[in-house]
This record gives structure tokens, C-alpha cells and sequence, in this order.
């Protein structure tokens, strides 16, 4: 079956640094776009960043560009999220996501049929 684990996440400072890693089993990696998503306590899961099946196109949510970078390694079966300059509100539960629209950058929810059990991201001011 498809797995997906998340790794990385922690207490952090504001300002700080944190690598994500999602590990996929169970699926041809290659050929689904992955994405980051975050919920926060009390909120709705919202979309952080994609990368499509080669890694040549992403996306950002307009709260983490130029902070954020979505890369993948179609070797490893592996999806990465550098988080940089973090703030208090990056505060959430951040899960990775496989698309079988693997051509694309999806940014809906909805467009990613496998998900991780998620990993705990902390920023104390």
C-alpha cells in the first residue's frame, strides 16, 4: 500500500530553520506531482507548496514564498521542504501529499489522493 512518512519537523526558534522529508513507498514517485500542506490548530488544512513529477515546476502559497523551497528526489522517493525565516504563524501540523496529476503543481486539497500522517512544526517568538 502507499506510504508516505514525514521527518523533520520540531521546535524551532523565529528565524529559524527546519528540513522536512517525506519518504514514499508503495508508488511509482515519478509520476505524481507531491505537495506540502499545514493545519493549524482550529483551521483548515491549506496548501503550502508543490513540485510536479520532474521537479522543473512548483509553487507557493503567497505566505511562504521566498522563505519555503519544495525540491524531490525521484531517486530517493523523496520530497523535501526547506523552511527558512520561520515565523509563529508556520506554527502547524505539516503533511505531504501525492497526485496522481503529476504533470501539474496542484493546489487543492482535493487533487492529492494519498496523504501522510503529518509531522508537528513549533515556532516560539
Amino acid at each position: 500500500q502507499v506510504q508516505l512518512v514525514e521527518s523533520g519537523g520540531g521546535l524551532v526558534q523565529a528565524g529559524g530553520s527546519l528540513r522536512l522529508s517525506c519518504a514514499a513507498s508503495g508508488l511509482t514517485f515519478r509520476n505524481y506531482a507531491m505537495g506540502w500542506f499545514r493545519q493549524a490548530s482550529g483551521k483548515e488544512r491549506e496548501f503550502v507548496a508543490t513540485i510536479a513529477w520532474s521537479g522543473g515546476s512548483t509553487d507557493y502559497a503567497d505566505s511562504v514564498k521566498g522563505r519555503f523551497t519544495i525540491s524531490r528526489d525521484n531517486a530517493k522517493n523523496t520530497v523535501y521542504l526547506q523552511m527558512n525565516s520561520l515565523k509563529p504563524e508556520d506554527t502547524a501540523v505539516y503533511y505531504c501529499a501525492a497526485s496522481a496529476y503529476g504533470s501539474t503543481w496542484p493546489q487543492r486539497v482535493r487533487s492529492y489522493g494519498y496523504w501522510g500522517q503529518g509531522t508537528q512544526v513549533t515556532v516560539s517568538s
